[in-house]
């Protein structure tokens, strides 16, 4: 089936008001579409998406020579872009603190890892960081009271960062609604829960409620949870990272203020406190979670399952007071005030997958933020928008590509390239129910 002719009145459905969704709609309606719809089983932020977060990392760095390939040129092509947006769009400017990033390890093998694929002594500002000192001298007195074993690290204050991802969405999501994007959120009047096809193509959706959504064009933008409304054959896995907040006063939480990120390729990583709540946010570094299950509808296949969970392994809270006791002990033993998991769709090779869809021409696909997704989130909509107009640049269209043919023969427990924990692809089918945090009001288990 031929799909009706793109123009300003075309109708567009945008399935998921997350980063990418509301990026996707925000775009759109600065090229000037009048009729573009959004539908999310949540109000916007989603209390499940990846972008409902108090700061995400945001890098940019050039390629190594030695390491140019298409892939790492795409992804520096789109980084590059969503740096711009985030120091020039005033939608988003507000919220992109380049404060510095560190990248650093704590083993031999993956100091060699950064080495070899990080740092490029012929370009960017990195200082080498050698010794415990070198890291305090990063940080104002008193933050990093850590003997950073074995650690190596490389500082770097250029076109790095954080962003305060949660605002940032709104933000995209406030000016889509003033240009007259429309969203429907909630359950179930927003909650998408199949496509509608005839003659051979998308031609909307339904939702829980049973309404159906009639679209010349629908995008796919709904994250981990992409792959229950499309069989994506193999190409997205979703998987979970997991991360927690421990309280601070507004003094500490003052004097943390404009830190650049610390990341550790395999212990975890942190960057200054939320200025409305106080809190600091810390990840542990770790292949990541999958929620192996069996799909009865679908001859018994296992594939990974998302759910929302305000809660963490206690081998993941573990994992995180271990890294603090490397690198501030004195925060090491503090209760939790909030944790929970955090949802993202990998790809095969961890690129992005934005395209049109080989059989249905009226459906785009955006997705596979694969752990990268929210830094992009300026720009993104309009790589997405790009596809559906179907003048994708080519260097971007090659990689991101619907691309099956690489996914036939997956490994659903690859680690991705990731390190950390035990170096495995975990599964929270393996975590007895005893075995979460239980926060509230502030307490934690360890």
């Amino acid at each position: 089936m031929t799909p009706p002719v793109l123009t300003p009145k075309s109708s567009i459905l945008i399935i998921g008001a997350g980063t990418w969704g509301c990026s996707a709609a925000l775009h759109l309606a600065r090229r000037g579409y009048e009729n573009v719809h959004v539908l999310d089983p949540f109000d916007v932020p989603s209390p499940i998406g990846a972008g409902n977060d108090v700061n995400k990392i945001m890098e940019h760095k050039e390629i190594k020579e030695s390491h140019k390939d298409a892939r790492s040129v795409a992804f520096a092509t789109c980084t590059r872009a969503a740096l711009k947006g985030w120091k020039t769009d005033p939608v988003f400017s507000p919220f992109f603190h380049e404060t510095g990033f560190i990248v650093s390890g704590s083993t031999s093998e993956i100091i060699e890892h950064i080495k070899e694929n990080e740092i490029d002594p012929l370009q960017g500002d990195f200082v080498s960081l050698e010794t415990a000192e070198d890291f305090r001298k990063t940080m104002p007195p008193g933050v990093l009271t850590g003997q950073f074993p074995g650690w190596k690290g490389w500082f770097s204050q250029k076109d790095a960062g954080w962003i305060h991802a949660r605002k940032a969405m709104v933000s995209a999501y406030t000016e889509a609604k003033r240009l007259g994007v429309k969203f429907t959120t909630g359950t179930p009047n927003g909650k998408v829960v199949a496509l509608i096809y005839k003659n051979g193509d998308v031609t909307g959706t339904q939702t829980a409620d049973g309404t159906i959504h009639r679209a010349d064009y629908t995008i796919l933008a709904a994250g981990a949870g992409s792959d229950q409304l499309l069989d994506f054959k193999k190409q997205l896995r979703p998987t979970a990272w997991t991360l927690s907040h421990i309280p601070m006063t507004p003094e500490e939480a003052q004097k943390y203020r404009n830190l650049p990120v610390l990341f550790n390729v395999s212990k975890g990583f942190f960057m200054e406190p939320d200025e409305d709540k106080h809190e600091l946010k810390i990840c542990d570094e770790h292949p990541g979670y999958c929620n192996f299950v069996t799909d009865s509808q679908n001859a018994g296949e296992v594939r990974s399952v998302p759910f929302a969970k305000n809660q963490i392994p206690l081998e993941a809270e573990a994992r995180t007071r271990s890294f603090l006791r490397e690198t501030m002990p004195h925060l090491a033993d503090r209760p939790f005030s909030f944790a929970r998991i955090c949802w993202d769709a990998d790809t095969v090779d961890r690129a992005f997958l934005i395209d049109r869809h080989p059989e249905y021409s009226s459906l785009v696909v955006a997705v596979g933020g694969s752990g990268n997704g929210a830094m992009q989130m300026p720009s993104i909509g309009g790589f997405i928008a790009d596809a559906l107009e179907g003048k994708l640049q080519e260097e971007l269209r090659t990689v991101v590509r619907w691309r099956p043919g690489i996914a036939i023969d997956r490994d659903w427990k690859s680690t991705q390239n990731r390190f950390g924990g035990s170096d495995k692809l975990m599964d929270f089918q393996d975590v007895k129910e005893n075995e979460w945090t239980s926060i509230a009001n502030g307490e934690s288990k360890l």
